[in-house]
């Protein structure tokens, strides 16, 4: 195995909002240290999104295991002028110490339905806010826009493209994570390759076709560069007359021992192009070259295509799945939801939440697929599968993170089981997620208790 590059410089713990420690220096000056316990959840599904794919979690449990502020953070915040040297000496001695419980990574879930809980100490569990946020809401966002690229295209390759487009280093290595947890093949990412141990993917770009002074030339100049790997992008001028000239070319490069394994197409009417290439390939006797098809594709187009029987093999996906422009957000939050072993309930116009610890219980119809979720109290008996468990106490894993090509099954697995409506990109009657009796008496009861107040 090659050496591993170290990972991407951690972010520290200054990578958080400004009032997240204004509050922890009140919390902490109240000593206000009790338990808390906060959900992540998002509030509503978009009008394009039959459901979410919740990922980042491997992440997150880094991110908690490793909280800690360096002497240098604590100097700047000092600098300030807004914090006091108490507690600046609290924040030099903070740690996570507290539980999280979680949804699995590649499970599929709906409007309300917490993916994971954090219980620590208030200050603590206030502080995470933000970074769980950032890390949960992206993964997430990517991965249930990978998803649906991978229900489009049925037994096609998928590449993932996207690091050009990303929004900075990090989203792009973690878009390529969550892509290929959601199903997708590859990527073009070196650095996920070496981090995650994603399969690599790559052929050429126009500027080494450009480069040289003739087309055959660059094609005969990449193959013999690369004998292992021969996909040949051939749209920098005409097309069809590229495909001729590969197949001009295939003798003189078997004659070496080199194979043409297929071709890129990166412009224009793909469907039409896909058809034209690969009847010239076929009748030049390259019936195993695959047709690899890239630029600026989505769920969308890549299911017109395969509902047009276009003869593309695999797909290169980037821009539109790394920011996944159509959907380019959730409606996502952390909230409090107990404080000191009393349920607490957010009643701002629009974004209610529901009180107390939950589990989300999942049932299947006779064939397997998933036909309706219950949103219940911790501790309630529901029917089917419960959803969230425990993966984190005294701020240590319970077990190491799984391999991510067991949470890439497990995604796949997962997405087999959705009812076929909801599989496909166009709006779906909404999946049912009923609320618990005794979840809507405690939000009652919640109610009463702060209109006393």
């Amino acid at each position: 195995m090659p050496l591993v590059p170290p990972r991407l410089a951690a972010p520290g713990a200054l990578l958080t909002d400004l009032y997240q420690l204004t509050m922890l220096q009140g919390y902490v000056e109240r000593d206000m240290l009790d338990t808390a316990v906060f959900e992540f959840f998002a509030r509503k599904l978009p009008a394009r999104r039959n459901f979410y794919l919740a990922a980042g979690l491997e992440q997150a449990l880094d991110y908690l295991e490793t909280l800690r502020f360096e002497q240098a953070e604590l100097d700047w915040l000092s600098g300030l002028g807004l914090f006091r040297p108490a507690f600046l000496d609290y924040l030099a001695r903070l740690r996570f110490t507290g539980e999280v419980q979680a949804m699995a990574e590649g499970t599929p879930f709906f409007a309300d339905e917490p993916i994971l809980r954090v219980v620590a100490p208030l200050p603590e569990a206030q502080l995470v806010e933000s970074r769980l946020i950032n890390l949960l809401h992206f993964e997430t966002l990517i991965a249930s826009k990978a998803a649906r690229v991978v229900l489009a295209a049925p037994g096609k390759r998928l590449v993932d493209f996207g690091l050009r487009r990303a929004h900075g280093a990090e989203a792009g290595l973690l878009a390529a994570r969550a892509g290929y947890l959601a199903g997708f093949h590859a990527t073009a990412t070196l650095l996920a390759g070496a981090q995650f141990g994603i399969p690599l993917a790559g052929t050429m770009a126009h500027s080494f076709v450009l480069a040289h002074a003739d087309e055959t030339e660059a094609f005969e100049h990449f193959a013999h560069s690369l004998p292992q790997s021969v996909v040949l992008l051939i749209d920098t001028y005409d097309t069809e007359a590229a495909a001729r000239k590969v197949v001009e070319l295939a003798p003189r490069l078997a004659a070496a021992g080199i194979r043409v394994q297929g071709v890129r197409l990166d412009s224009g009417d793909l469907g039409a192009h896909a058809r034209r290439v690969r009847a010239i390939l076929d009748r030049g006797g390259l019936n195993e070259a695959t047709v690899f098809a890239s630029g600026n594709l989505d769920e969308y187009s890549i299911r017109k295509l395969v509902g047009e029987s276009a003869p593309i093999d695999g797909f290169g996906v980037g821009t539109r799945l790394d920011t996944s422009s159509d959907a380019p957000a959730l409606d996502c939050a952390y909230k409090l939801q107990e404080y000191a072993g009393q349920p607490r309930r957010k009643r701002s116009e629009g974004k209610a939440t529901w009180p107390g610890r939950k589990q989300v219980w999942r049932r299947y119809d006779e064939v397997g697929h998933c036909c309706g979720d219950s949103l219940m109290l911790e501790g309630e008996a529901g029917e089917g599968e419960a959803l969230i468990g425990p993966v984190m106490r005294d701020g240590r894993r319970l077990a190491p993170s799984p391999p991510l090509a067991e949470v890439r099954a497990h995604a796949l697995c997962q997405l087999d089981r959705l009812p076929p409506a909801l599989r496909g990109p166009e709006p779906a009657p909404g999946y049912p997620v009923t609320v618990s009796e005794a979840l809507r008496a405690l939000a009652e009861r919640v109610d009463r208790l702060a209109g006393r107040g």
